[in-house]
């Protein structure tokens, strides 16, 4: 019976910040379509009522893409301090070899 990892997929980083995302996107699309069919309001106020929302939504995504160039900094930081200790690690082997 194979392992099941649970929280833990096959996808990349990168892969799942865009289907993040993706489906934010689809989520406002479907909203903002739905808000529009059903606004019991005037369309001077819908209007209004779209543009704060299509602000927040920015305002969103903005913080998502930051979050995620943090993300990848850390990432990065993380693999190159782990390449600077196996390069540390290879050379004091290859001292102890050559004695």
């Amino acid at each position: 019976m194979p392992a099941v990892s649970i929280g833990r997929t096959n996808r990349s980083g990168r892969e799942q910040a865009v289907s993040a995302v993706a489906w934010f996107l689809t989520g406002t699309a479907i909203g903002v379509t739905a808000g529009m069919l059903l606004a019991p309001r005037s369309g001077r106020d819908t209007r209004r009522y779209l543009s704060n929302k299509t602000q927040q939504g920015r305002e969103a995504v903005t913080q998502t893409g930051s979050d995620l160039v943090d993300a990848g900094r850390d990432v990065f930081e993380r693999g190159r301090k782990l390449v600077e200790d196996a390069a540390d690690l290879f050379e004091r082997g290859r001292r102890l070899v050559r004695g």
